[in-house]
C-alpha cells in the first residue's frame, strides 16, 4: 500500500494548463479504471492557483471538468478586474487588480466547504505567507485548529499575489486575531516538499508516490548586464522579481532526488515553441486574452500527450516506468530521471 501526493503549483491564469491536463487524466482514469482523480489522491497540496484546484478537489464534489471550466475567459475577466483608483499606477503604488471578483468567484464555486470536508483518511494543505509575522502559514487538514476554516478564504489568501492583488485579511484561531496574508508563491510556489514532509509525518513507514504539476516555466531572458544598474522599480518591471522569487525548479530537483525511482512525475514545460507545441502561451500570470487561455489549454493537451499514460498509471499505482522530470524543449519529451547523474 502506498500514498499518492498530488501537488499543484501557483501561476495565476496559467492554472488553465493544469486543469486541462488533469481533466484529460480524469477522463482516461474513468474509462480505463472507473476511477476519478479524487479516488486516487491521498494528499492534495496547492499554492496560489494550485490551492484553488487542490481545495476544490479535496473539499468539494466538483469534477475535474467543472474545475477546468473555472479557467474561462469570462471568469478571468472578473478575477483580473483592473484597479481603477485615482492617482494610482496599478502594480506600482497600488495592486494591479481589485480583489472583489476573485473573492466572489471563489465563494460561488467553493461555497461553504471547509478544510474539514476532506475525505476521511485523506488530507490537504495550501500555502500562504503572513507579512506581519514574516512567516509561512501552511493551512492543513492535519491541524485541528484549521479544520473549520472556509476553503474559499484560504484559496483567496493563497492567491493574493503581491503587486497583483491586495493583501488578504483572515482572522485565525485560536484567538481570532487578524493576520495579513499574501500568495504562498513567494516562498513555495511548488508545494511538493511541504506536502512530502507532512506525508512523512503522517505515514512514516508507507511508500509515497508524487504527481507534481506545474504551470509552465518562464523562458523570457532577463538582461544580465543591464541588471547591474537596477533598483526596486526596475527589478519589478524588467527583472520580474515576483517570478524569480516563485521559481519552482529547486523544489522539483529536491523532490525528484528524495523519492524512490519510478514514484515521481513532474509535469511541466518551458513556455516556448518546441516539438508538438508550435504556439506557446505567454508566461505572464495575468495574460487573460482569449487567445492566451486557448494556448494554455493547448499546453495542457500537449502535457497529456507526453505524460498522460504515465500519470494515469502512477495515480492507479500500476506504473512501472522511470521517474520523469519536466519536458526538454529541444525534444518536446519528458526528461527521464537518471539517479546516477
Amino acid at each position: 500500500m502506498s500514498k499518492l501526493i498530488l501537488s499543484l503549483d501557483g501561476g495565476g491564469i496559467r492554472g488553465a494548463a493544469t486543469t486541462q491536463f488533469l481533466s484529460h487524466v480524469e477522463q482516461q482514469l474513468s474509462e480505463k479504471y472507473q476511477k476519478s482523480v479524487r479516488d486516487c489522491a491521498d494528499f492534495y497540496a496547492g499554492t496560489s492557483t494550485g490551492s484553488i484546484i487542490a481545495l476544490a478537489l479535496a473539499t468539494t464534489d466538483m469534477s475535474m471538468a467543472e474545475i477546468n471550466n473555472l479557467y474561462s475567459y469570462t471568469n478571468a475577466k472578473k478575477i483580473f478586474a483592473e484597479n481603477k483608483g485615482w492617482f494610482e499606477v496599478d502594480g506600482i503604488n497600488a495592486p494591479k487588480y481589485e480583489a472583489k471578483g476573485k473573492t466572489s468567484i471563489l465563494k460561488d464555486n467553493l461555497g461553504n466547504a471547509k478544510i474539514s470536508d476532506v475525505t476521511d483518511g485523506k488530507h490537504v494543505l495550501a500555502i500562504t505567507y503572513g507579512i506581519e509575522k514574516r512567516r509561512p502559514y501552511v493551512f492543513k487538514s492535519t491541524k485541528p485548529a484549521y479544520k473549520n476554516l472556509l476553503s474559499y478564504q484560504i484559496a483567496d489568501a493563497s492567491s493574493a499575489a503581491p503587486t497583483y492583488f491586495p493583501t488578504k485579511e483572515l482572522q485565525l484561531p485560536p484567538d481570532k486575531d487578524e493576520h495579513w496574508l499574501i500568495d504562498g508563491g513567494v516562498i513555495a510556489n511548488n508545494p511538493t516538499m511541504c506536502a512530502f514532509a507532512e506525508a512523512c509525518r503522517l505515514w512514516p513507514t508507507i511508500e509515497k508516490r508524487v504527481v507534481s504539476v506545474g504551470t509552465g516555466s518562464h523562458s523570457r531572458k532577463i538582461n544580465g548586464p543591464d541588471s547591474q544598474k537596477w533598483g526596486a522599480i526596475q527589478w519589478m518591471l524588467k527583472g520580474q522579481i515576483i517570478d524569480l522569487l516563485s521559481d519552482e525548479k529547486v523544489v522539483a530537483y529536491q523532490a525528484l532526488t528524495i523519492t524512490p525511482p519510478g514514484k515521481y512525475i513532474r509535469v511541466n514545460a518551458e513556455m516556448c515553441r518546441q516539438p508538438d507545441l508550435p504556439k506557446a502561451p505567454d508566461d505572464a500570470m495575468d495574460d487573460i486574452s482569449k487567445t492566451n487561455i486557448k494556448h494554455l489549454k493547448i499546453m495542457g493537451d500537449f502535457w497529456f500527450e507526453q505524460y498522460g499514460d504515465a500519470v494515469v498509471e502512477l495515480l492507479n499505482n500500476s506504473y512501472g516506468g522511470p521517474s520523469l522530470d519536466r519536458i526538454d524543449p529541444a525534444t518536446g519529451k519528458p526528461i527521464v530521471y537518471d539517479p546516477n547523474n
